[in-house]
């Protein structure tokens, strides 16, 4: 830490000389403002304290054990990240651990904002109350967070009534509207508002979609899920209760109805009150599904069409072949692997409406001990947290023992933003390339610019084809220094520089994510217009790109400290 005073002298109108003191102690990730204000015989002074903006994504560190009964286990806590970022929960429970404290971190601060996005970071919500007892703050943010949801869909609604992938967007995505219609049903039946046109035209969408509705020839991967699609359609339509009969009589006739869309299409028939259907579509098949990860269209993975399942045998009471299902979300979601924001989102929906269906106990005790201190603590449902506080120490310990008959699950998270500069450079099956331009065209060195200068950030992005298929919804994340400002063209109404065209772009203050899809073997270019705009040294964050449904494509360009200097004609 560094310690700075200044002393200046301050005259206010009508008042005599003041002296004034100014002492700045800068910390990482936070800075101090101690101002005092002395004069006439009299003093005063005031402490600011302002939180400096890290741009490295959160990283989140789990440790894991399992408790017998009367068994005990002490925790290291190693803060996370830097002072003022970081945070520590002690999650126990009494069922499979399913990461809950950081699996809904995750979808909360996910950057970006689709419609399967925005619905996946609330949907859990309205059923997280059936996993965990709620503290009064999430019981005041949880709410507001599925308010603010259903309120940001009415951007995505069509002229059609569907809901578009993107805001704006002309055309319907068919799986955002199921999943976001599922998700305002839902939130309709727990008592929360869902305007009334935005309801009665996405009902209207999906019936003239389910009943003219045909199977597509295409056997491109892009069509894998397309009768699950209608499914899933046919199953929010009867959660509306308008189910479409005929329309699921002709698809239970289909010859070729895969797995998924018949465990959907159960689920269908289950809320239009014809469970002796549902049973005879899915007492002789299996519930194994092969791994898969869709890029797009239904964004599906094996983990999501478990969960899709398991809500379907908790609608037919079939608590008993659901647990085992449950199992392997939950040790997947507790693993180290890696999972979308469907996947997530799906998997605690599904596991959420598993445990409040089951009859099973939720009731457990144990003890904890934080800072020397031993608390009695249990809890009503099957997950509790606990918050532990981080103060940037590297000796804290946190210790748990079980009090209940059977197995206890405790985990201990710790989240936070790391320093600038430790993320390394990485290319999996997706290469990108940097350049800084001048207005000419010209290539420049971006470490050194002059105040003033306008110039081009220029990212190529290449699908090599090492995995043999087209690349959908990627993302390409540009965070820039506090000293430069972007020159957003759409706002300032000129041309500005030639760029590939994006499916949708988000410009920020100090940021720019940008949406495409990419063939393989093909080559994109898209840039960015910007100004150094304030002297100073600043950090310029890593060039992500990444494909949203599958974190194993990615490819990351490192950061540098840039300074923008006094122009050299002043």
């Amino acid at each position: 830490m560094e310690k700075n005073q200044k002393k200046s002298t301050l005259i206010k109108p009508g008042e005599e000389l003041v002296n004034f003191d100014l002492e700045v102690t800068e910390g990482v990730g936070i800075a101090k403002f101690k101002i005092s204000a002395s004069g006439n015989g009299e003093s005063a002074s005031q402490d600011i304290e302002i939180q400096i903006r890290n741009p490295n994504p959160h990283t989140t560190i789990t440790q894991a054990v399992v408790l017998e009964a009367n068994q005990k286990h002490t925790f290291d806590v190693q803060p996370v990240g830097i002072r003022g970022t970081n945070t520590g929960t002690l999650e126990v429970s009494n069922i499979p651990p399913i990461d809950l404290e950081k699996s809904l971190r995750y979808l909360i601060q996910y950057p970006h904002g689709c419609i399967e996005q925005t619905t996946s970071a609330a949907f859990p919500q309205l059923f997280v109350n059936q996993l965990l007892e709620l503290k009064p703050t999430q019981k005041d943010e949880i709410p507001k967070n599925i308010a603010t949801a259903i309120e940001r869909l009415k951007q995505f609604q069509t002229a059609e009534g569907g809901f578009s992938y993107w805001p704006g967007d002309e055309d319907a995505s068919a799986w955002g509207s199921n999943y976001a219609g599922h998700f305002i049903l839902e939130a309709q039946q727990q008592g929360y508002t869902v305007p009334v046109n935005l309801l009665s035209r996405w009902k209207d969408f999906q019936q003239k979609r389910a009943r003219t509705w045909v199977p597509s020839n295409n056997t491109d991967e892009y069509y894998r899920n397309q009768d699950l699609d209608q499914a899933y359609r046919l199953y929010t339509l009867a959660l509306a209760k308008s189910p479409e009969l005929s329309a699921m009589n002709r698809m239970r006739e289909m010859k070729t109805l895969s797995l998924q869309a018949r465990w959907r299409l159960a689920a269908a028939y289950t809320l239009a009150g014809k469970p002796e259907v549902a049973k005879t579509l899915t007492e002789k098949f299996s519930t194994i599904i092969p791994p898969y990860q869709e890029l797009g269209y239904t964004y599906g993975s094996d983990l999501r069409d478990k969960a899709m399942i398991v809500e379907t045998m908790v609608l037919m009471n079939n608590l008993k072949d659901a647990a085992p299902i449950v199992q392997q979300i939950a040790n997947t979601l507790s693993s180290n692997r890696w999972c979308s924001t469907q996947e997530i989102g799906y998997a605690l929906l599904a596991v959420s409406k598993f445990v409040g269906d089951s009859e099973s106990s939720k009731d457990f005790k144990f003890v904890y001990s934080l800072n020397g201190k031993s608390v009695n603590a249990g809890s009503s449902t099957p997950i509790m947290q606990i918050d532990v506080p981080v103060d940037g120490s590297n000796d804290r310990k946190v210790g748990i023992e079980n009090k209940n008959a059977g197995i206890l699950y405790a985990r201990l998270v710790l989240s936070g933003q790391p320093l600038m500069g430790e993320e390394t450079a990485t290319a999996d099956d997706l290469n990108i390339n940097v350049r800084y331009l001048d207005t000419k065209g010209s290539t420049i060195d971006p470490s050194n610019l002059a105040q003033g200068t306008d110039f081009v950030a220029e990212v190529t992005v290449n699908n090599p084809g090492s995995r043999g298929i087209n690349y959908q919804e990627m993302v390409l994340t540009q965070i820039f220094p506090s000293g430069w400002e972007i020159t957003n063209n759409r706002l300032d109404g000129f041309g500005g520089v030639a760029t590939s065209r994006p499916e949708y772009q988000d410009i920020r203050d100090d940021r720019a994510y940008t949406y495409f899809d990419i063939r393989k073997g093909l080559t994109q270019v898209y840039r960015i217009q910007l100004n150094a705009a304030y002297r100073g040294r600043y950090y310029l964050p890593a060039v992500q790109c990444a494909a949203m449904y599958d974190n194993a494509i990615q490819a990351r360009v490192v950061g540098q400290w840039v300074e923008v200097t006094t122009p050299s004609n002043i």
